[in-house]
Order: C-alpha cells, then structure tokens, then sequence
C-alpha cells in the first residue's frame, strides 16, 4: 500500500509541476524531472519525433548526464530508422481509447532480438554506463509526440513490468502538461504575430521598443527604428483584387525579414495596413541606414507594387534625447512621411534631414492628414 501511496504522490507532484510551468523548456524539464524521481532513476530524457526529417530530437537531459550530453542539448538527434519502435505507435486503436505501452530495456539484453530490432538502446545503455531504461510514449491529441525515457545505473534493480505499467501513466500526466504549454505558447504566438505575414505586431513592437528605449536610457545603446509604407497596394488591391494583395503583402513581409536579419537581433514587423518596421538595438546608424537601402532597393524590385517609403529614426544620429518610445516612433513616421512625398528611392534620415525634426515636432496633424504620427505617450 505505500508503494501505491508514494506513486500517487509522484504523480500529483508531476501534475502540480507541469501546471506551474509557463514556457516549453519549462514544461520539458519538469517531465523529465517528474519522471526520473517518481521511476527511481538517475536519469531521464524528453525527445519529440520530427516526422518531416524523421528523426527523434532530444529536448532535455536531466540527471547524471553521461560525457557529451548537455541540458538543453541543440542538435542531440536520433534516425528514427535506428529506434523503429516510436513509429510503431500510430496505431488506430488510441481512437478509441487505447494507449500505447512503455517497455524496458536493459544493458544485460542478448544480441539476439524481435526481428527488425535495431539494438540502438542497448548499444546506448552500455556506452553511457546505465544499467537499464523504461521508455514510455508521449501521446498527443491521439498521434506519437515523442518519448520519456528513465534510466538507472549499473547494478541497480532493473526497471519491471509494474515500473513499465506507471511509466505509462507518468507519459499521460507529462503528455496533458505538454499540451497545455503549446496551447500557451500558440496564445502567445497569436497575440504578437500578424496572422497575414507571420511577422511581428504592433503590440510586439510596443513592448520591445519600451524595454529597448529604457536600456538606451540606462548604458545609451543605440535604437533605431525604420518605418515603411509599402507603396501601390491600395491600386493592387483595387485593380487586382484584395488576394493578389495580400500576396505583396506578404512577399514585402518576406523581403523585410531577410533584410531585418542583417541587423543581429532586429524584430521585423507589420504595424498594420501596409504599414511595416525594423526595430533595432544595438548596431550602428549606419548599419541600419545601409540595411534600410538595401530594403528600399529590394522592395522596388518587386513584382507588385510601387516600392516603399522608408524613414529611419535612431538615437545614433543628432536627434535630440530621446525618453521616449514615442518619440522615436514620431521621428521615424515623420521621416517616412518626407520620403512618400518626395518619392526617395532610398531612406529619409531623422537628424540628417533637418526638415524631419521640424515635421515630427509640429503641432497634431488634422485627421484627414496623411501625417498621423503613431506612438504611446
């Protein structure tokens, strides 16, 4: 009875640590740790099948980790040919409410195999020094996620049947913890990305430009921002139609984000509308301006539509303080609004364009003015 006892306290702890967790290496670490204990094991891992490159990537390593294994290892990957049994878990019975079964390998086990029985595990087992490991399933939404795999040292008791039995259960748990972690991570993916192009949203923007605004205030890091107007896609979208539209929306989108990444670090996104920016923290005016040509010049390449207005505002060039988002945001838009109007093929810089500075701090433009400058006060 208090075997049974201390499982069902290893499995509300499980549960309770998985709920408290708030991003996916949270979540990852906390099964493998959950695992480990309530199995007895010294080590455990969690790895989730890529079916599209067919291979079974190991997300987390915790325990007495062997020589090579990392944490959070980056390229930790497996054939799926090597450990054919994970695919063989895609069976239509969990529709109806089956589960699949954990079983248990050990070092001791005969060259001699089920056929097809590649004996990676056992290879693995005596190359890291384990005695033996129970390898259970993690299932979601009725598919193969990937496994949770619990091993012991030489010379301690070798996992059983009733161990198999539980690891089954802990698979769930960690399987229903997982779940509720991408569907986090999904909320908040959907709440910062523009759904059309994949890039950020305003809201994202927001937030990385206070933060960014604040450490330039605090060590005078240097934040630039380039705001774009994507031009002729009220003409595409009238001649056309909105689909062909939507097209150059997200082929512009495309352009920005290879060219964002030429700046270390920069978030590339859609503001709205046909309205885009490059928000940047740490490169030089410079570079940003350079990379800002380089997108003016691609984007008139384009297929659709007529090039794009760029302004850059950044606290590298003679602006006055900046104190705030809103204020960068000013400028940049200012400087954007002098290069529609005088159809520049390249950038409009704030502080090297004097009549920039004059625009952004002129009284609130009339509503029917193009002019509207965005920004948090």
């Amino acid at each position: 009875m208090g075997g049974e006892d201390a499982r069902l306290r290893a499995v509300v702890s499980l549960a309770q640590a998985m709920a408290a967790t708030h991003t996916r290496r949270e979540a990852w670490r906390a099964a493998a740790l959950g695992a480990r204990d309530a199995l007895g094991g010294n080590f455990a891992a969690l790895s989730v099948w890529e079916r599209e490159l067919g291979r079974l990537r190991v997300l987390v390593n915790e325990g007495e980790r062997a020589d090579g294994e990392e944490e959070f290892p980056e390229d930790e990957t497996y054939p799926v040919h090597q450990f054919p049994e994970i695919t063989e878990f895609l069976h239509e019975r969990w529709a109806g409410g089956g589960e699949p079964d954990a079983w248990v390998e050990t070092a001791a086990a005969p060259p001699e195999g089920r056929a097809g029985y590649c004996h990676e595990r056992v290879t693995a087992l005596r190359r890291r020094g384990r005695g033996c490991c129970v390898v259970a399933p993690i299932v979601l939404h009725g598919r193969a996620w990937g496994e949770l795999y619990v091993a012991r040292p030489v010379g301690a008791p070798v996992f059983g049947a009733a161990d198999a039995d539980f690891a089954t259960v802990i698979a769930s748990v960690a399987a229903a913890g997982i779940a509720q972690t991408e569907r986090l991570e999904e909320v908040r993916r959907l709440a910062f990305t523009d759904p059309l192009t994949g890039l950020a949203n305003r809201r994202a923007v927001d937030m990385r430009l206070d933060r960014a605004v604040e450490r330039h205030r605090t060590d005078g890091s240097v934040v630039s921002l380039v705001v774009c107007d994507l031009n002729g896609l009220k003409r595409v979208n009238d001649t056309l139609g909105h689909a062909v539209g939507d097209r150059l929306l997200e082929r512009f989108g495309s352009v920005l984000s290879l060219c964002g990444a030429m700046l270390p670090g920069a978030l590339a996104a859609r503001l709205g509308g046909d309205e885009f920016c490059l928000l940047s923290v740490g490169p030089s005016a410079d570079e940003v301006v350079a990379v800002g040509e380089e997108l003016c010049l691609r984007a008139g390449e384009l297929e659709l539509g007529e090039g794009v207005a760029c302004g850059v505002a950044s606290t590298g060039d003679p602006i006055g303080p900046v104190r705030s988002a809103r204020r960068l945001f000013r400028l940049a838009d200012a400087a954007q609004y002098r290069a529609k109007g005088a159809k520049s093929a390249k950038p409009v810089v704030a502080g090297r364009d004097g009549a920039v500075l004059r625009l952004a701090d002129a009284p609130p433009a009339a509503p029917h003015d193009r002019r509207r400058f965005r920004g948090r006060s």
